[in-house]
Formats: structure tokens, sequence, C-alpha cells
């Protein structure tokens, strides 16, 4: 094979790989964003009716006129403006991650993650989206997993603290400093590092609660050895 030929199959392969992964990721943002606009839309026909509603039984009484049925047309317009600009569900705080319920946590997490997309490297954003579709699967799997069994303490001590706390310290890393080397290795080499090992640990919880081993999930011991650039 030569030199040219292996270039354009690594690039072959690189391809498919983003086809692949994409093909994964769009599909839960498209679902994400759907349920957003019919949450919008549901909100805005609640307030529409509302308003009708009142207008109807006021004008029952005392008739509206010219006046009224202006105000009526500019309290739906406002109604509609507001309640579709106004967020459908509050932002995830990271510290709320720790006491969310077992079986909501991979989801909560999985929002709060999309949201840090933006500021991650380019490197670091495909095994992010990995992650999210393993939270994905996780989190069906965590429907009848109680909080106090030991098992759900592992999870929630990677998915709702060890994954933060890896981002939330590469994020406190100065922006320029991002890609200094300091011991063998850049911030972003080691945020990219510590995703692929949480990602590989997601990846054998979801196939030790796929076989019912929670005593083997239990009593898990690798714990990340993951020391960030400039940490506090």
């Amino acid at each position: 094979m030569s030199r040219s030929d292996e270039v354009l199959e690594r690039a072959s392969l690189t391809l498919e790989r983003a086809r692949e992964r994409n093909g994964v990721v769009a599909p839960r943002a498209r679902r994400r964003r759907e349920a957003e606009v019919l949450r919008r839309v549901g909100r805005i026909a609640l307030a529409d009716g509302a308003i009708l509603l009142a207008a109807l039984v006021l004008g029952w009484f005392v008739p509206l006129g010219v006046g009224g049925a202006l105000l009526v047309v500019a309290l739906l317009i406002a109604a509609t403006v507001l309640f579709a600009a106004l967020p459908v569900t509050r932002p995830v705080v990271v510290e709320q991650l720790v006491q969310a319920p077992i079986k909501s946590l991979p989801a909560q997490t999985e929002r709060w993650l999309a949201t840090q997309r933006p500021a991650l490297p380019a490197p670091a954003i495909g095994i992010a989206d990995s992650i999210g579709v393993k939270l994905d699967t996780l989190s069906a799997q965590l429907a009848t997993l109680g909080d106090d069994e030991p098992a759900a303490f592992e999870v929630r001590k990677l998915v709702g603290e060890q994954l933060p706390e890896l981002i939330r310290g590469y994020q406190r890393v100065p922006e320029p400093l991002r890609r200094v080397e300091r011991n063998g290795r850049t911030p972003d080499q080691q945020l990219v590092d510590g995703l692929r090992i949480i990602d590989g640990e997601i990846a054998a919880m979801t196939q030790q609660l796929a076989q019912g081993d929670l005593d083997s999930l239990a009593t898990r011991e690798r714990y990340l050895q993951i020391k960030y650039q400039g940490e506090e």
C-alpha cells in the first residue's frame, strides 16, 4: 500500500468514526430540542388559553369594546414572547449532582455535561459525547437501584463527583496555560486522558449492571488518580 493510500484510508476511518459518533449523539440532541419546543408550546398554549378564557368570562358581564380587545391581543403577544423566552428547565448546578436521586443522576449529569461542551478542547468533545451516550443508557439501568445500595455509592462517586470535578479543575486553569506542558503533559491532555478513564469506567459499570453483577460493582476499587494543573 502506498503512502497516499495509507493517508486516504486513515482519513476514511476517521470520517467513519465521526459519522458513527454523530449518528448516536445527534438523535439525542434532537430529542432534547424537540421536547423543549413541545414544553414551550404547551406553556404558551396554557397561558394564551387562560387569557382568552378570562376575556370571555369578563366580556360576558362587561363589554370589552375595541380597547378591551386590543388589551387582550397585547396580553396574548406578551405571554407568547415571555414564555417563549423563559428557559423550560432550570440549568443543572454541579453542586446539586451529589444530592440528586440515583435514578435521575445520570440524566442530570448529562444535561450539565452538555452545557460544558463549548468550553472543552476539540479532542475532548468526542469523548464527552461518548460519555453522554453512556449516561443515557446508565439512566435506564438505575431505575430499580436504591439510593442506599453500595452500587449506587460507586455510581454517584464517579458520575456525580469525579466527572464534574475533572472538568471544573480543567476550567480553573487559565486558558493560556492549558496547552503548556508540565511533567510531560498539558492540561488539555490531562483532561482528555481523564475523560477516557471515566468513559471506560461508565462502560464497565453499565456492563456490570446489565449482567446484574451489583456485588462486583459495589466493591470496585478503581479510583481516578487525576491531578489538575493549577489546582488550588
